[in-house]
């Protein structure tokens, strides 16, 4: 006969395939919590790497000369 404990056989496919579905969200979460760390602390480390670039493609593009780009590159490694 029918045994009304769940869908399938004894009613052990739900909780099991719930219990799957939790463990896969853990370690997702898990991984998205380093992936985060990761790059904040990656960020940390790379202070006015962005300034250089746009410094670096503005002598590029000729919108500044030379003398102006040492100068201000020496500024910002300082």
């Amino acid at each position: 006969m029918w045994n009304h404990m769940g869908y399938f056989g004894d009613g052990w496919f739900w909780p099991m395939a719930m219990h799957g579905a939790m463990s896969l969200l853990w370690i997702g979460l898990l991984v998205l919590g380093i992936v985060v760390i990761v790059r904040l602390a990656a960020g940390g480390v790379r202070r006015g790497g962005g300034a250089l670039a746009a410094l670096e493609t503005r002598y590029a593009n000729g919108e500044i000369g030379r003398d102006e780009f040492l100068q201000r590159r020496q500024d910002l490694s300082r």
